[in-house]
């Protein structure tokens, strides 16, 4: 999907610490709260290695940024476009749409976490995404949050979450689970219920982003269990977390079942994106605990 007006632009690979300066100026520029010292950078290398990390140069510098995490394998495998970020400056230049059409050139199954932004909504849907359902960033104290009956949580090694999810889903996300688990006050976490494994995930992020990274939960053919399932395993997750000032935060699809029960225990929506896919169901908006960045 390339014209004339983007044939100006130059989309490359991002290599070397020059390039991850500019991707870093930009993700300030656009107002990006990160920690820019150390996770940020470690988010970049690792999308440069397990994904694609691209800049779009135009007039000789870098203009914007954009990356792309597979996710699963084979006829199933989701193409995620985890960023794309422009230069104030360069905005109706034509930069995302280069961008993107270097990205996503043979991927059938895309999605996303599309931001408010008036130019976002339109540029993924040329790419044929439609907005399904808003993703909230949803934060509050954990001592707020009660630990289910029969419900117990513990530290696990990420190989151990990584194969748990394995087997629950059919996703190896071995590459993710050991990146959150080295963020800092990062761990991997397992949740059982009687003493069964039922959810796997990882927490961390202090000081800015603390709370779950992501997390998987093993299916109950029931669908009645399962969504109560679903719902306990993310308030045992986030009551057995002890962050030093009390506050965590989950990262929900707006129908997931832990939604209601964390908004009536006093927690709130400090901001959403809007989930975009090419179709419907690509990722379970009942079930999925997600990573914006690397869902």
């Amino acid at each position: 999907m390339t014209n004339a007006a983007t044939e100006h632009i130059k989309v490359r690979p991002a290599a070397g610490e020059t390039d991850l300066a500019a991707i870093i100026r930009i993700a300030r520029a656009t107002e990006q709260e990160e920690d820019f010292e150390a996770v940020f950078p470690a988010y970049l290398r690792h999308l440069a290695d397990h994904g694609r990390l691209v800049v779009a140069e135009r007039s000789a510098a870098v203009a914007g940024y954009g990356a792309t995490l597979r996710i699963g394998a084979g006829p199933d495998e989701i193409c995620m476009l985890t960023d794309l970020f422009v230069d104030p400056r360069a905005h109706g230049a034509g930069v995302g749409q280069a961008v993107l059409s270097e990205l996503w050139q043979d991927q059938s199954r895309r999605i996303t976490f599309a931001s408010l932004h008036a130019h976002a909504l339109p540029l993924y849907t040329r790419f044929g995404l439609d907005a399904w359902w808003p993703l909230l960033y949803v934060g509050g104290d954990v001592r707020a949050v009660r630990k289910p009956d029969g419900w117990s949580v513990e530290a696990a090694g990420a190989d151990r979450v990584a194969a748990l999810e394995l087997s629950w889903t059919g996703f190896d996300r071995s590459a993710e689970h050991r990146f959150w688990s080295a963020w800092p006050a990062g761990t991997g976490v397992v949740a059982s219920l009687d003493g069964q494994p039922v959810a796997a995930g990882s927490v961390g992020g202090a000081p800015i982003e603390y709370g779950i990274c992501h997390l998987a939960i093993a299916p109950d053919p029931d669908p009645a269990a399962d969504r109560d399932r679903v719902r306990d395993a993310v308030l045992a997750v986030l009551s057995w977390l002890q962050p030093a000032d009390g506050r965590a935060r989950a990262c929900l699809p707006a129908p997931h079942p832990a939604t209601r029960a964390l908004l009536t225990a006093g927690w709130r929506v400090s901001e959403f994106d809007l989930h975009m896919s090419t179709e419907f169901g690509l990722l379970d908006a009942r079930r999925a605990v997600l990573s914006p960045g690397l869902a």
